[in-house]
């Protein structure tokens, strides 16, 4: 009976199994150290301000795998030897494979700072972040101040669970406006404000230099770089965006870029090997989509394609039109198609924030032929679906906002605010 092994127990490789389970009855075996059993990453934070018990994070009871037939083994892989086909562990035990699918995820990035590794320095990615969370950041007794170094989704998500238990936060972003390499100046610099409106003390502008131990090798304080001023802590939040986690694939003849390169097919340069999730990096380009792209969705997706591939049906990856959704505190934030940061030639971007200072939109179009290209939706929520069709069906600028209240999720329960934004649209072109 072929042997399918996936390392890594997240969304992409038990998405993997359990597709490959549906359409075959192969051996399978998940590879993880980090958890006995699959849970759901984005929910971590949930546990900690207390809405949700880990246990609730698991979708599957732990008999789902035996019923199933899918092994579960915990363990560090070592390395892969691709010629006899066998995962060495880093206990010395060893894993005979036919298919391999490496569905490792991401690391927290480090970049060498002395004291990076201190008791009290921690990522907010693993169950063990979490639990480091509660050893070192329980209450604001044992924990009278966190800084956060890294002004992406992690760090603002981690700053909002600290918040829920009223500790202190020092907030370290080294650009001069919150996430305003992904977000446009006009949302930038709104969730600048509602950081601040959250008692966090955000620090635009600033890099951390070191992280100062006290005498039991625990977090005592960090220099800041530009200005030398010492912050005293008890906790460091590495949260400075996040890497393929690959490290052990290195020595191996897998080719690797920043994480493993694949096709269009999610295959590696070594036959019977595939990489999916967070760890996979595209060498093809799809539809000016990014080599790697650490979304939930998408590796979910990628289980599904790869586990049809290893069944015989063999299929390209086709993540469609970019979409994400995530959390700034008490905004919610939606994009889908393109939003750049700054337009790109023969681009305009349409701004809308509603006097609140806690909704805005805005809207990317093509300025030769009016074609819309994307939208950017804070504290107003809108249909997925409705816009993939739109973008499939290539509607243009005008036909978006004068519709726009078709997109609208909660049109019956909540204010809406689509006449306003029309009126803004046309005042604008009327100006331009």
């Amino acid at each position: 009976m072929e042997h399918i092994v996936i390392i890594g127990n997240g969304i992409s490789g038990v998405t993997a199994a359990r597709h490959i389970r549906k359409l075959s009855d192969k051996k399978i075996t998940i590879v993880s150290a980090e958890t006995d059993y699959f849970f759901s990453r984005t929910a971590l934070m949930y546990v900690y301000m207390g809405h949700l018990t880990f246990q609730h994070t698991q979708p599957y009871e732990n008999w789902f795998w035996e019923k199933n037939k899918i092994d579960l083994k915990k363990g560090y892989v070592k390395n892969i030897e691709t010629k006899s086909k066998t995962l060495q562990f880093a206990d010395g035990d060893s894993l005979p494979y036919d298919k391999l699918i490496i569905a490792t995820g991401s690391k927290p990035n480090k970049f060498g700072w002395p004291g990076q590794d201190l008791d009290g320095v921690m990522g907010m990615y693993h169950k063990q972040d979490l639990d480091n969370l509660e050893t070192y950041a329980p209450n604001n007794k044992v924990c009278k101040r966190a800084v956060i170094v890294g002004g992406g989704l992690i760090g603002i998500e981690l700053a909002e669970m600290l918040n829920s238990r009223n500790i202190p936060v020092t907030f370290l972003v080294r650009e001069d406006s919150f996430w305003n390499g992904v977000l446009p100046e006009g949302e930038s610099t709104m969730i600048n404000r509602h950081i601040k409106n959250h008692h966090i003390d955000l620090r635009l502008g600033n890099n951390l230099k070191e992280i100062i131990s006290d005498e039991n090798g625990k977090v005592k304080s960090i220099i800041i770089q530009e200005t030398g001023e010492e912050i005293a802590c008890d906790v460091v939040g590495l949260t400075a965006g996040v890497s393929p986690n690959i490290d052990f694939i290195k020595e191996s003849d897998i080719e690797t870029g920043r994480g493993v390169k694949v096709n269009r097919f999610l295959e590696t340069n070594i036959q019977d090997i595939y990489a999916i999730g967070d760890c996979a990096e595209q060498h093809e380009g799809i539809n000016g989509r990014r080599p790697i792209e650490a979304v939930w969705y998408t590796g979910r997706m990628m289980g599904e394609t790869v586990a049809q591939t290893i069944c015989g049906n063999r299929m390209q990856y086709n993540p469609g039109h970019w979409f994400n959704s995530a959390k700034f505190l008490d905004i919610e934030y939606q994009t889908y198609g393109w939003v750049f940061a700054n337009p790109r030639e023969h681009e305009a971007h349409f701004h809308w924030k509603h006097a609140d200072d806690t909704k805005c939109i805005t809207v990317c179009y093509n300025t030769n032929t009016n074609a819309f290209l994307g939208i950017n939706t804070f504290g107003i929520r809108m249909r997925h679906d409705i816009f993939d069709r739109w973008l499939t069906e290539k509607r243009d600028v005008h036909y978006i906002i004068e519709h726009l209240s078709e997109a609208n999720f909660d049109p019956e329960f909540y204010k809406t605010y689509e006449s306003d934004i029309y009126s803004a649209f046309k005042n604008e072109l009327q100006t331009v």
